[in-house]
C-alpha cells in the first residue's frame, strides 16, 4: 500500500487543464502515487492516453450500482425504481470521491479538481501532525450571505443525523484540493447508511444540493470530533471568475503561501492558457526560491 493516491473526477471540457494536473502529479508526488481518474463513458477514450503505472482511469459510470441508468447522450443518471431526482453530473462528481475511498490502495487520498495543479514536493506526511490528517477549515467562513453553503451544511447535518446547526458564521470546508483520510470516508459512508436507513449512496444522490466537502469536514468535526489539525494553505486558491491577463496571473502566483504545494485558478474564469501557464512557471520560481 503506497502513501498517497491522487482522485480527481474530471471530463472533456477540462481535458487541456487535466494535462497540466496530471504532469504536476508525475512530477511532485512519489513513484508509487498512482493518480486515480474518473471520467463518464463518453470521455473515456479522450483519457486513456494518461493510462500507466501512474495513472488509472474509471467509467465513474461503473462506480454506480446497477439500478443507476444513464440517459442516453446525457451526463444525468436516474434510478430506475425512482426516476426523479435524477443524479447530474456535478452531484456524481461528488459521489466518485467518496466512492473512490475503497478503491485506492493507499493511506491516504489527495482529492484535486482538474483546474488545480501540485506546485511543490506533495506528501500526506508533510500535513500530518501526530498521527493526525491536517483538515481544510476556514473558521467563521461560511456567513449568512453564502445561501448555498448554508443549505450544505443544514443537509449534510440531515445525512450524519445531527442537530441544527448553531448560529451563523459556521466554518467553510470547500477547496480544490485537499487530504482525506480512507477510513474516515467509510466511516462517514457507514453513519450515513445508518442515520438514513438507506444506501450511503442512495441517500447522498437524492440530494439536488450537497457538498462533499462539507458533509466529510461536519463528520470529522461534530460525529469523530477528532479536533484534527488545520491547514487552509495546502492551496492557493481564486474562485474568481473573471478572466485573468498574464500580469494578474502572475501576481495571484506571486503571493503563493511557503507551506501550499497547490495552485487553483477557477476553471469558471475561462483565463487563457498563456496566463495559466505563465502563473505555473511563477509558482515554480516561487517555490524553488523559498
Amino acid at each position: 500500500m503506497s502513501e498517497l493516491a491522487v482522485v480527481t473526477p474530471t471530463y472533456a471540457q477540462d481535458a487541456e487543464l487535466f494535462a497540466l494536473l496530471h504532469r504536476s502529479v508525475l512530477e511532485h508526488t512519489s513513484p508509487d502515487t498512482v493518480h486515480h481518474v474518473f471520467v463518464s463513458p463518453s470521455d473515456r477514450e479522450l483519457f486513456a492516453r494518461y493510462e500507466g503505472p501512474r495513472c488509472r482511469v474509471w467509467d465513474r459510470s461503473k462506480l454506480m450500482p446497477s439500478r443507476y441508468v444513464r440517459v442516453p447522450g446525457t451526463d444525468v443518471h436516474v434510478d430506475y425504481r425512482r426516476p426523479w431526482p435524477p443524479v447530474r453530473g456535478w452531484v456524481l462528481q461528488q459521489t466518485v470521491k467518496i466512492a473512490a475511498a475503497d478503491l485506492v490502495d493507499a493511506d491516504t487520498m489527495l482529492v484535486v479538481d482538474s483546474d488545480a495543479v501540485l506546485v511543490r514536493p506533495t506528501s500526506a506526511a508533510s500535513f500530518t501532525v501526530d498521527g493526525r490528517l491536517s483538515l481544510h477549515r476556514v473558521d467563521d467562513g461560511v456567513t449568512a450571505d453564502m445561501g448555498r453553503h448554508v443549505l450544505w451544511h443544514r443537509v449534510a447535518r440531515e445525512l450524519l443525523g445531527l442537530p441544527p446547526a448553531p448560529p451563523l458564521p459556521l466554518p467553510d470546508y470547500v477547496t480544490a484540493l485537499t487530504f482525506w483520510d480512507p477510513a474516515i470516508v467509510l466511516a462517514m459512508r457507514q453513519r450515513i447508511s445508518e442515520v438514513t436507513g438507506r444506501d450511503w449512496m442512495d441517500a447522498f444522490n437524492a440530494r439536488l444540493h450537497i457538498s462533499e466537502f462539507i458533509l466529510y469536514g461536519v463528520f470529522v468535526d461534530e460525529v469523530l470530533k477528532a479536533s484534527p489539525p488545520v491547514n487552509t494553505t495546502i492551496c492557493h486558491l481564486s474562485y474568481n471568475h473573471e478572466p485573468w491577463d498574464e500580469a494578474t496571473a502572475v501576481a495571484f502566483a506571486d503571493r503563493l503561501p511557503p507551506d501550499a504545494v497547490g495552485m487553483m485558478i477557477s476553471a469558471k474564469s475561462n483565463t487563457p492558457m498563456d496566463a495559466r501557464l505563465a502563473a505555473i512557471r511563477r509558482c515554480a520560481q516561487v517555490a524553488e526560491s523559498s
